[in-house]
């Protein structure tokens, strides 16, 4: 009986061991809901509580793990790191007070100073509640009956009287991370937030794949461009480790093989065969033109968790020059589901932002060239994972969340926005590119490339004009910008352009949405040699060659032309007027010159690529003096100037941009 008893423990403590293994295996692989089943089986201990809480918080369901966090612990495992996320499950579960105790528990304890400032941030997120409370509120949102079902659905994108948007609907195989279905696109007629259920369909076979999640879609504004996030599978042709994301185009009535855009990070590291060093990317959005695509991802270099990245459309329809959104916007908890509205204001989601739990939603707005970082509030946001904002009117749209309430996992919402004081205002700078005929008289120069830069040197858009010359692009109010245009053949031309001052008071318009259109034109000058080109302002003092503070300023600007232009080698020359003797004024303008030229040079031009040449008095441009013999000093000043003109245009190779991202995947190359 004895004998009996003993295998009998023995078998179940070798049964235990195994189904541990499989439980530890099925967690490595992020088979999250496996894990849990399994780690079910192996006895309530600290160490599967650790691991059953983990994987609920890494599978999205931070809810469920804070019984679970609340029992974890053993010698292998970070206790810091457990009541902070322990600390986190509390707040999805709206318990504040509770979470608020363990976080500072844990600020008091812990060495860990990336830790301890999280959890400084969390308590002061905690706080900030109280304050948002305060603030009014205008939005009333409603769950989306008619779409919703207890599966998963979100995402919501509208376009052309289509709500297109991701769901785990149906029996398909079953997602082990998360135990669910896999997640398909779908498309449905809608009227605003009026859903003709009976035209509900699957986007086409080819973009949806039954053993992969797909979700997460975009548009280009003319709808002719999709980009949407597909889980990669290592058994498919190109497949990586994890997400990414894939485009399609719209031909001959249906949509192209999707395959994956060239900024995915499995494209940059494929060449080395470093599988580690495959990412998460997900949640596109194309801005409102069309030529900037923003989202999520967990890639290398980031500020921790998921970051927002943006990425420029170039002529060919790649994308380029992939952009971390800086530390005001990336934390160290997950940013993602980026939209950019019609007002240009950036919306997201973030678990890192002070919120109420889980994922909230928030707007950033840009004032003074500066942005300002606001959360949406309550009902918009909830304990609950609020995400995935997308505006079909000004002051309505749609948003996902699965926040108590709702038909079963995540659930569509729509919302409108009763601000009584709401007026979008946009403004946007058009131009047109010149260049001065033989006549002198300006023509449209076509096929000019002309860059937006914001106070900090940064690109932010940029445009290529057709043969009209015209560029547009989108402004924002009291901010300084430098336009920099450029054509083969031509000098770069680099001017400023500000908005101060240019804006409307929101309060004086009755229309819910005003555009703005300012206008400004860049002329580009023909590259040609020996043609001199006067500078503006740089004079001298009465026999003297010292640089002035105004005529420094105006070298400043050549000495960014040079910058900007450096296949060109110049002569600098310098005039005088004709007082005192030729010999002397000779030797007084090459001093200016030299003088003209060592600015130049202490200021970062390579000397090999300026001549200084003094022209005394025997250029003038106005006269010395009077018809009637007196004297002239408006005249005079004039004469004294400063000139260059072209001596040389060499050859200068440029980095072609994007040239570090993988070069040319199949698709561009059709």
């Amino acid at each position: 009986m004895r004998s009996t008893s003993l295998l009998l423990f023995i078998v179940i403590i070798l049964s235990s061991c195994s189904t541990e293994k499989k439980a530890i295996k099925a967690f490595k692989l992020g088979k999250y809901q496996n894990a849990i089943d399994l780690f079910k089986k192996t006895g309530n201990t600290g160490k599967s509580n650790f691991f059953i809480a983990e994987s609920y918080r890494l599978s999205n369901r931070p809810k469920e793990a804070e019984q679970f966090y609340a029992n974890a612990g053993g010698r292998a495992f970070d206790a810091d790191s457990i009541k902070f996320y322990y600390a986190q499950a509390l707040k999805a579960n709206g318990k504040y007070d509770e979470a608020r105790q363990q976080l500072e528990s844990l600020v008091a304890s812990t060495s860990n100073t990336p830790l301890k400032d999280r959890a400084s941030a969390e308590i002061n997120g905690i706080g900030y509640l109280a304050k948002l409370a305060e603030t009014p509120s205008y939005y009333k949102v409603k769950n989306l009956e008619a779409i919703n079902t207890p599966a998963s659905e979100y995402s919501p994108v509208y376009l052309n009287s289509e709500l297109y948007f991701t769901s785990s609907r149906g029996d398909g195989k079953i997602y082990e991370a998360e135990g669910k279905p896999f997640t398909d696109l779908f498309k449905v007629v809608t009227k605003g937030a009026n859903v003709e259920l009976s035209t509900l369909a699957k986007l086409p076979e080819g973009i949806n794949d039954n053993v992969r999640n797909e979700g997460c879609i975009t548009f280009s504004p003319d709808g002719k461009t999709m980009i949407f996030a597909k889980g990669n599978s290592e058994k498919k042709k190109g497949g990586g480790a994890d997400v990414d994301l894939y485009i399609s185009r719209f031909r001959n009535d249906v949509w192209s093989e999707p395959l994956p855009i060239n900024i995915n990070t499995q494209f940059k590291n494929e060449s080395d065969g470093d599988a580690k060093n495959f990412s998460w990317d997900s949640t596109p959005a194309f801005s409102p033109d069309g030529r900037t695509l923003y989202f999520a991802s967990n890639r290398k270099g980031g500020y921790g968790g998921t970051d927002l990245y943006t990425a420029q459309m170039d002529t060919r329809g790649r994308f380029t020059r992939v952009r971390n959104l800086g530390p005001e916007i990336n934390t160290s908890g997950n940013e993602m589901f980026p939209y950019v509205a019609e007002d240009a204001k950036l919306y997201f989601a973030s678990d890192g932002h002070p919120g109420y739990g889980g994922l909230d939603l928030f707007v950033v707005k840009r004032a003074n060239g500066k942005t300002q970082i606001r959360n949406l509030g309550q009902p918009m946001n909830s304990n609950s994972d609020d995400f995935a904002m997308f505006l079909f009117k000004p002051d309505r749209g749609f948003f996902a969340s699965n926040r108590d309430g709702g038909k079963g996992d995540d659930d569509i919402y729509t919302f409108i926005n009763e601000d009584p004081d709401l007026r979008v205002v946009n403004y946007y700078l058009q131009g047109i590119t010149y260049t001065p005929g033989k006549d002198g008289k300006l023509q449209i120069l076509p096929n000019t490339k002309v860059n937006l830069l914001d106070g900090k040197g940064d690109v932010m858009q940029d445009y290529v004009t057709g043969n009209d010359g015209k560029f547009l692009f989108r402004v924002y109010e009291n901010e300084d910008y430098n336009l920099v245009g450029e054509s083969s053949g031509y000098l770069v031309k680099r001017q400023g352009y500000t908005t101060r001052g240019k804006s409307v008071d929101p309060a004086t318009l009755k229309e819910l949405l005003t555009n703005i259109t300012l206008d400004t034109m860049i002329v580009l000058e023909k590259i040609e040699l020996d043609k001199s080109f006067v500078l503006d302002n740089i004079y001298y003092d009465f026999n003297k060659s010292n640089i002035r503070s105004d005529a420094a300023k105006e070298l400043d600007k050549l000495v960014q032309l040079l910058l900007d232009n450096p296949e060109i080698k110049i002569e600098l020359g310098s005039h005088t007027d004709s007082i005192d003797s030729e010999d002397y004024n000779r030797q007084l303008s090459q001093r200016r010159a030299e003088s003209a030229v060592a600015y130049m040079i202490q200021h970062g031009i390579a000397a090999e690529r300026l001549q200084a040449k003094g022209y005394g008095e025997s250029k003038p441009i106005a006269r010395n003096t009077n018809p009637n013999g007196t004297d002239n000093p408006e005249g005079r000043q004039k004469n004294r100037r400063t000139e260059f003109k072209i001596l040389e245009v060499g050859t200068v190779t440029k980095p072609v941009e994007g040239d570090e991202q993988f070069e040319e995947d199949r698709y561009f190359r059709e």
